[in-house]
């Protein structure tokens, strides 16, 4: 998981700064997110899945299937 989030914030072209602010907590908070040091709440799971316009499944590595389910 940890990579795709890597991947998904450099193909946004974002900074761990830029994204954090987005999402509403501090780099350091994201870094230990994309590093694997921490666990992703569910509110912050959510918010990135919005940001990214893709499903939870997608950014924890369930599914390959970048879109949202409809």
């Amino acid at each position: 998981m940890n990579n795709r989030l890597r991947e998904l914030r450099e193909d946004a072209d974002l900074s761990q700064t830029k994204l954090a602010k987005i999402i509403g907590m501090s780099q350091t908070g994201y870094s230990k997110y994309e590093t694997g040091e921490n666990d992703i709440p569910t509110q912050i799971l959510i918010k990135l899945s919005k940001y990214y316009n893709t499903s939870i499944d997608y950014l924890l590595c369930q599914t390959n299937v970048k879109k949202p389910y409809r």
